[in-house]
């Protein structure tokens, strides 16, 4: 087809591959396609999609031409958006140049971009817009053709090994060159620094065969990951926003609404309530779209580990540096530290106190473990020892402090409402409590606190700096501060940037946060506890359920208060697993806070004692009041994470209680009907009979008479009334809608017919042997021995 052609049907081809922005249009649902249910349309979508692929090659050849396309921007993350409508640039080189005010009649904005930046914009947001997309199978998200294609663009523009493959050209040698330089109707005042990526005025100004190839090498590389990381991580309210930005700044945008409110009719300006409002939006990330974060992330350290050794002579460096090694260098500061640390805190705060709570953590220990994806490999010994974490990791450490230890707080706050007698609960705090145990870590992170505790020296060239990191998500080649060499500086620098120079710092190592390890402590001891309870429980269960045990008649389990866990339909390996998660998770945390053992053991004897002579656990935690009993924050804890529970009990008329799903209702029905009507038609002749003193009397009140029922009638005469039911002395045929009763009274009948004995015998044996039954009962219920029936 000609370029014209092409040109035109380009934006219908993107929307039908990755659906509309509005999600109306699904496309082709990448994120549900898998090899595994459609191998023929999963392999078609990869080759079309490919680096290499038609779609691509379709993208360079666009490119060439320099073709634009409209993105609109109310499609942007809330921040974005709304700085762009208030007319403040953001500091994202990604927005330069491309903001375009619509035409009369038109209606928004839009960005101007070029067709690799359009596809990629599509690409990325459709994570976020599909998200609601209708699902017609277990789709497990690692194995989409989503996934694979993320994977896919980040080792070809983000190359570990060699670099990155030049784009398919009909003109060998010849410059794709970015969207040239357009002035906007209305001047925007920039949230960040005002400088321009080097880099992309570069193309845009050289756009001859005699363009420079290490320039083209990376500008896909820089625009594919500020897109990645503005569209999945860039969503969080104005305060955060804002936090962001250096005070400068925030004064400058100031001045400038001002200015703007001024000119515009004397329109006031907009309140803080209506701006935070319009910078808020409901964000609520989902599980597939944190692992895309994490292969993000993972193959960023990657990709950052792969820089090769400085040399020693630094002219040598700055002239043999290649943009893709500078690229490598800054990647993960200037990019992704902020927002990915922003991100997490929503996640950390908003996430649901359930296992799908994983999928942050394993992205959270990810960051935290650049060690895990460098080169090297660890050697080869006999026995497992865990690595110990090398020296020269201490300065990212120090330089991702609040990573490590504002987040390990957050963690804390989450496991200590959260049920660790769930075993995949108990995992998570065993994962957490296990990566910050590598030996080396917790004092490089504590190094990392001291240095950032340190008093702050006044000296006249550190104070125009303001703790301030270089505009973050800007080009790489923009403008850096004078290198800083003091470490206490960098580490100071990290934290205020991130949260402000107004920001109570809380330490992982100090009195507040060793206060919450040693209650975690205290719960993981009384989780152990209940486990433990719960399978002994399972394991009498499972004793007390004899063969023979399984025929009687009597609803025992009616009145059952044992709420259980999910333990007991687990089993008992997943108890035991969950047992090894905790005692590995209290060992690892008593390495890394030094806990005194003795304060470990009075823990364990004050959990021991927790329960009675009896096995049964106490009652939940309660004070005395006017009004009685009063549950304390504890004992709700307690409660909803089922480690102590009230005894209570069915209290009325047993015939009333709502139908089980062990019975058949029709007969719950239809016998209680018949019960009523023998116990209104021989209701005084069961009376005189309950009456008697001699043996029949004591046969009839054991099974005529309810003690529970009697007991209430003694101290409430008005029960006795039988128009509504009959509380004295009744027939009870309900344990006949026993769907166990049932199935019992067929195998007696299929044994009785093997045996040639019929119906009638059957029926007669039933009797007889229900008759001693009921003599043997009647001997024991009024006597030496308690009633049991």
């Amino acid at each position: 087809s000609s370029l014209k052609e092409l040109h035109g049907i380009f934006p219908w081809l993107v929307e039908s591959i990755f659906g509309s922005l509005d999600g109306i249009i699904i496309g082709w649902n990448l994120r549900c396609l898998q090899g595994r249910t459609n191998p023929t349309e999963y392999s078609v979508a990869l080759d079309f999609l490919d680096p290499s692929g038609p779609m691509m090659k379709l993208v360079y050849k666009l490119q060439a031409e320099e073709y634009r396309y409209d993105f609109p921007v109310s499609y942007l993350p809330g921040p974005v958006k709304a700085s762009i409508q208030e007319q403040v640039l953001p500091e994202c080189s990604l927005y330069h140049n491309k903001v375009q005010f619509p035409s009369s009649g038109g209606l928004g904005l839009n960005l101007a971009l070029n067709p690799f930046e359009y596809y990629m914009f599509y690409f990325a947001i459709s994570l976020i817009t599909q998200k609601n997309s209708p699902i017609t199978h277990h789709v497990s998200p690692s194995n989409s053709a989503y996934f694979i294609l993320v994977d896919t663009y980040l080792k070809c523009f983000l190359p570990t090994e060699g670099s990155v493959l030049p784009p398919p050209s009909s003109n060998p040698g010849g410059a794709i060159p970015s969207p040239t330089p357009r002035s906007p109707a209305v001047p925007f005042t920039s949230y960040g620094m005002h400088h321009t990526s080097l880099l992309k005025r570069h193309i845009a100004h050289q756009p001859s065969v005699n363009a420079d190839p290490a320039s083209q090498e990376i500008w896909r590389s820089e625009t594919l990951l500020q897109i990645f990381v503005e569209m999945w991580l860039h969503h969080y309210s104005l305060e955060m926003y804002q936090k962001m930005q250096s005070p400068h700044v925030k004064l400058e945008v100031l001045h400038y609404r001002l200015s703007i409110s001024s000119k515009h009719h004397g329109s006031p300006a907009q309140s803080s309530y209506q701006a935070l409002h319009a910078y808020q939006e409901s964000f609520k990330p989902t599980e597939e779209h944190v692992l895309v974060v994490r292969l993000l992330v993972k193959h960023l350290h990657a990709f950052s580990n792969s820089l090769k050794p400085e040399p020693l002579s630094p002219s040598a460096h700055s002239h043999t540096a290649s943009p893709l090694e500078e690229f490598k260098r800054v990647v993960i500061p200037r990019f992704v530290q902020q927002k990915l640390y922003i991100f997490l805190q929503h996640c950390f705060g908003h996430w649901p106190l359930d296992a799908s709570f994983r999928a942050v953590l394993e992205m959270w220990l990810s960051y935290l473990q650049p060690w895990r994806y460098a080169p090297e490999k660890p050697p080869q010994s006999a026995e497992p020892l865990p690595r110990s974490v090398s020296e020269k990791w201490a300065a990212f450490i120090q330089e991702n402090l609040l990573m490590y230890t504002k987040l390990f707080v957050g963690f804390l706050n989450r496991a200590l409402r959260t049920d660790l007698v769930s075993p995949k609960n108990a995992l998570m705090v065993f994962r957490v409590a296990k990566v910050f145990a590598q030996p080396n870590l917790a004092e490089m992170i504590l190094k990392g606190e001291q240095l950032f505790l340190e008093p702050e020296l006044v000296i006249p060239h550190r104070q125009h700096r303001l703790f301030m990191t270089p505009t973050l998500g800007g080009s790489f080649f923009s403008s850096w501060p004078p290198t800083i060499t003091d470490a206490s500086f960098k580490v100071k620098s990290h934290v205020y940037s991130l949260e402000g120079q107004d920001f109570q710092y809380k330490q992982m190592f100090g009195t507040e946060v060793r206060n919450l390890v040693l209650k975690l402590a205290q719960l993981i001891c009384q989780a152990q506890q209940t486990a433990k309870s719960i399978s002994d429980h399972s394991a009498e269960t499972l004793a007390s359920q004899s063969f023979f045990s399984w025929f009687r008649f009597t609803p025992s389990d009616m009145n059952g208060s044992y709420t259980g866990n999910d333990l007991d339909e687990i089993g008992q390996d997943s108890i035991k697993k969950t047992d090894e998660y905790l005692e590995k998770a209290l060992e690892y945390l008593c390495q890394i806070f030094k806990l005194n053992e003795a304060q470990l053991t009075q823990m364990m004897m004050k959990c021991g004692t927790a329960q009675d002579e009896n096995g049964k656990k106490q009652l939940p935690d309660c004070i005395e009041s006017e009004d009685g009993l009063i549950l304390t924050p504890l004992g709700r804890y307690q409660i909803i994470n089922g480690l102590r529970r009230f005894e209570v009990q069915y209290q009325g008329d047993t015939e009333l209680q709502p139908i089980r799903t062990y019975e058949n209702a029709t007969l719950v029905r239809l016998l209680f009907r018949l019960s009523s009507a023998l116990n209104q038609r021989f209701a005084d002749q069961m009376e005189v009979l309950c009456s008697r003193e001699d043996f029949i009397g004591r046969l009839c009140r054991y099974h005529l008479i309810n003690p529970h029922l009697a007991q209430k009638t003694r101290y409430i005469p008005m029960l006795k009334d039988r128009t509504s039911h009959n509380w004295g002395p009744r027939i009870s045929l309900r344990f006949l809608a026993s769907y166990r009763t049932l199935i019992s009274l067929l195998m007696l009948y299929f044994i009785a017919s093997w045996f040639c004995i019929g119906p009638v015998g059957c029926t007669f044996i039933i009797l007889f042997g229900y008759f001693l039954y009921a003599i043997l009962m009647t001997f024991f219920s009024e006597g030496w021995k308690p009633h049991q029936h």
